[in-house]
């Protein structure tokens, strides 16, 4: 058998999103986490992880991002995948942290979210970095 590694930036929307999950539950199983992907975004989750003591609720996401669609559930953390680092943080908590002119933003203020292409460093204190 031979295998060849994907170019990610080849990939379609929902294989990006497949190998995303893929990646993310293979660095929480490091953590004694068990991942389970969800067909309907439960309470604004992709997927939850589970290690016998606590349940995360996982949205996945391309970046760094607020949205004011996940504000009404403080429990739900954000993975996402930058620089082959795997990143996760709790929404509530980088909403928390914008600064007072990103929430002056169009894109914050009318259109409820906000991302970045590359995380500023007022955000690394809740970052946990798989």
């Amino acid at each position: 058998m031979q295998l060849n590694k994907v170019n990610y930036n080849k990939l379609n929307a929902k294989q990006k999103e497949n190998y995303n999950f893929h990646k993310v539950a293979a660095a929480l199983a490091e953590y004694g986490y068990n991942s389970m992907r969800l067909n309907d975004d439960w309470q604004g989750a992709d997927f939850i992880a589970v290690n016998g003591e606590d349940m995360l609720k996982i949205q996945l996401k391309g970046r760094l991002t607020v949205d004011k669609k996940y504000l009404k559930d403080e429990d739900l953390y954000i993975a996402f995948i930058e620089d082959d680092s795997i990143k996760i943080y709790k929404h509530i908590d980088a909403v928390n942290l914008m600064p007072e002119k990103t929430k002056n933003t169009e894109s914050w203020a009318q259109r409820g979210g906000y991302s970045w292409g590359k995380t500023p460093k007022h955000y690394e204190s809740i970052i946990k970095v798989l």
